[in-house]
């Protein structure tokens, strides 16, 4: 049987991941935050993500796997499936996989409250369907994170190398930037749904795109975003979702904006 609909993948996974039954830190949804799992534990975590840019969409179906290493160091992978529509030709297929590592080397501990920083290194293989694959990026990430009983904060910078495919094309290296806030409402037990809403602002700063060591004018510039979402928890399994809607872009030559992006994830921890 072959589903071309985002929406069946999507119902078939949430449906996978409630048969077992069995949280958790926080961090943000678009930026990234300091928090890796327990020593030995396994998370597992169905993603959608939609990037709509012009007459472009972009739909990606991904299961991530990580796993806790040690108390302050984790490693994964991501599976996505993509759907791609350009306005005038669709595609979907396996994209490209991606390996990540992450680990907190500062930890501060008080009462009620938890600050903490941590690297990230991210590597994406070129490893997708022809049509739907990129060339190899490699992400290094630093993130700090205060978490309290009522408040979030975190800030992050990441710097995305992105590498030449064989035709010679290479997209602009990127830095992303992320400063988010976060509140709980309601203080609740740990055996209570819990709920934090989120408020993200991320930047992208990106170079011209290369072919052959050419500039192309119409690449590379410059867009802000930002981006309301919520994390909503009960005892080891999270929700969390979150639109990004751009509030500045300044890019280069001839190039459409993005109208927004969508992610919704379910995490699940053994």
């Amino acid at each position: 049987m072959k589903w071309k609909n985002p929406a069946q993948w999507l119902f078939a996974i949430i449906a996978l991941t409630f048969i077992t039954p069995s949280i958790m830190a926080h961090d943000p949804i678009f930026g990234i935050g300091p928090h890796v799992l327990y020593k030995g534990g396994i998370e597992i975590s169905p993603e959608f993500h939609r990037n709509k840019k012009g007459p472009a969409q972009e739909d990606e179906l991904g299961l991530g796997l990580t796993y806790g290493i040690t108390g302050d160091w984790s490693a994964g992978v991501e599976l996505p499936y993509t759907w791609a529509d350009n306005g005038t030709n669709s595609n979907n297929g396996t994209g490209d996989i991606r390996l990540f590592t992450k680990y907190r080397f500062w930890r501060n501990d008080q009462p009620g409250i938890q600050e903490s920083a941590a690297i990230l290194l991210k590597t994406k293989t070129n490893t997708g369907s022809n049509t739907l694959s990129s060339a190899s990026a490699n992400t290094l990430g630093l993130t700090y994170g205060f978490e309290g009983r009522s408040w979030y904060r975190w800030a992050s910078l990441r710097y995305q190398a992105n590498n030449k495919d064989s035709t010679g094309l290479k997209h602009g290296n990127k830095i992303l930037i992320d400063l988010v806030a976060g509140v709980r409402p309601n203080l609740t037990g740990y055996l209570e749904p819990d709920t934090v809403w989120l408020l993200e602002l991320n930047g992208e700063y990106a170079q011209q795109t290369r072919l052959n060591g050419t500039a192309i004018n119409n690449s590379g510039g410059n867009e802000w975003f930002l981006s309301p979402g919520i994390f909503w928890t009960q005892r080891n399994f999270a929700v969390k979702a979150a639109i990004q809607v751009p509030i500045s872009s300044n890019l280069k030559g001839v190039q459409d904006k993005t109208d927004y992006r969508a992610k919704l994830i379910l995490e699940w921890h053994m």
